[in-house]
């Protein structure tokens, strides 16, 4: 003769419930917050886009630089007539190699900044380019008046990865205007910096940025990540759906 199951002997299911709503509740608003995250990468790209590709305007007023956000000017295209100063500072870096076609330098090398004295009397920072290692005993200081065209740039933050700059030696690791100045001993310079547009066949050092390139290398994976959190929601859900209905299937055990 069979035996009704009692309440005691039935599966267990509150507990994996609540942890599976618990569960899901994060993953899904991991996913959401990517998918909001999708959204202003988006925007910030494409503000970095219009920025760059606009025609070059003149440098901000030095009476203005200390109430500049250098985040928000990033990457407008801005054109600056002066005098190079003597000397240079190499910020080590390395560049991936672009797409099969693209020609372009690559690897362990630095970018070379230079000093440039502005026609009112003030100073800016020159991002020349980007120079191989191999190559870097051959870059001199560029000379005389010049106009160079590029895009503004807001200071390299550190973190705790980044090794020890070497100021004696004019050699740093992160883009840093400040710093790079007092080493160029040039005094006091702009808060932003200005990275020299690509000019020529971007093989002969040092080689400008090209912006497209450039902001085609943001990450944005936002829409991946936030398929993959959902997509781990629904895996919960459904292991737990699976779980519950074996264990709701389980014949109920007899003394």
């Amino acid at each position: 003769m069979s035996v009704t199951a009692s309440p005691a002997s039935r599966p267990k299911l509150l507990l994996p419930a609540l942890l599976t709503v618990v569960g899901v509740g994060v993953l899904v608003t991991l996913g959401t917050w990517q998918w909001l995250r999708m959204g202003e990468k988006r925007a910030f790209i494409t503000r970095l886009e219009t920025q760059a590709s606009g025609p070059a305007a003149p440098l901000p007023p030095a009476g203005e630089w200390q109430r500049l956000d250098p985040a928000a000017l990033d990457l407008t295209r801005s054109t600056a007539t002066g005098t190079y100063l003597d000397g240079i500072a190499g910020v080590r870096t390395t560049i991936a190699a672009g797409p099969p076609g693209s020609r372009q330098l690559s690897g362990f090398g630095r970018w070379i900044f230079q000093g440039f004295r502005l026609e009112d009397g003030t100073t800016i920072l020159i991002n020349r380019g980007f120079v191989p290692e191999s190559r870097f005993a051959a870059i001199t200081p560029a000379s005389g008046q010049a106009t160079v065209t590029g895009f503004l740039r807001a200071p390299e933050a550190r973190n705790s990865f980044t090794p020890a700059d070497l100021p004696q030696q004019r050699e740093f690791y992160t883009r840093d205007p400040a710093g790079i100045a007092a080493a160029l001993g040039i005094g006091p310079a702009a808060p932003f910096y200005l990275e020299a547009e690509r000019q020529g066949d971007g093989l002969t050092p040092p080689a400008g940025v090209d912006v497209k390139e450039l902001i085609a290398r943001i990450p944005d994976n936002h829409l991946q990540y936030a398929l993959t959190w959902w997509g781990l929601a629904l895996t919960l859900i459904g292991v737990f759906t699976a779980y519950a209905w074996q264990a709701l299937r389980r014949p109920a055990e007899t003394p």
